[in-house]
């Protein structure tokens, strides 16, 4: 059984270190998920805990979960107000030539029989702003960034990643290529923050993953 780290916890909330390649919901093709472990995670609740938020199965790190329905409705809003604050690690596939920016690319969802769905640049998509900041030049033409979205749209760090840097995230199939160096697309959630009324904020950092800190990312 796999081991999920817990990062917070208190009465409403849990925040866990997603592993990489963990879907949240059992894929279609089944196999093991989140969901496979969210009774485990009850430490001592009758309900068992329910994500608030996404992270694609390939993103490693913080996945706020919310103890109860009243929590996870509040939580829900929060999100929606964008008052959460998300910080995500990649490598890009590439040199970045600036120290930091904001990418402000409107995005939209496509779907074809032969690529199946992906995420596109549309000028009439919905509003997707990510900031952003160089953190160091690693070895072998990648760079480390550091992602702050704005916004949370599907696959928003990914696609702008590549249409800003023209270089995608290390490893993604999608809106780059795989590469024989890494076994999954280089996205790490490193931390949130959530603000709560009358309450400390929910907030966590994930540790840097091994394979982030093999290609020299410390």
């Amino acid at each position: 059984m796999t081991h999920i780290p817990i990062l917070y916890e208190d009465g409403e909330a849990l925040v866990i270190n997603k592993p990489a390649g963990m879907p949240i919901e059992t894929p279609r093709k089944g196999g093991p998920a989140l969901t496979d472990h969210l009774d485990s995670l009850k430490l001592g609740f009758q309900r068992a805990p329910q994500a608030v938020h996404r992270l694609d199965t390939d993103t490693s790190g913080c996945l706020l979960l919310a103890r109860n329905p009243k929590a996870l409705k509040r939580f829900n809003a929060a999100f929606e107000q964008k008052v959460v604050s998300k910080t995500y690690l990649g490598i890009v596939a590439g040199p970045v030539e600036d120290d930091e920016g904001t990418i402000d690319l409107a995005l939209s969802k496509i779907s074809s029989a032969e690529k199946g769905w992906r995420m596109i640049v549309a000028k009439k998509g919905k509003p997707s702003v990510t900031h952003w900041t160089k953190r160091a030049e690693l070895a072998g033409g990648l760079t480390l960034v550091e992602f702050r979205p704005e916004t949370g749209r599907t696959h928003q760090i990914r696609i702008h990643a590549q249409h800003a840097f023209g270089h995608a995230l290390l490893g993604d199939p999608v809106y780059g290529r795989k590469d024989p160096r890494v076994s999954r697309t280089m996205l790490h959630a490193s931390a949130v923050t959530m603000p709560r009324e009358g309450k400390p904020d929910i907030t966590a950092t994930a540790p840097l993953p091994a394979d982030f800190e093999k290609l020299g990312a410390e």
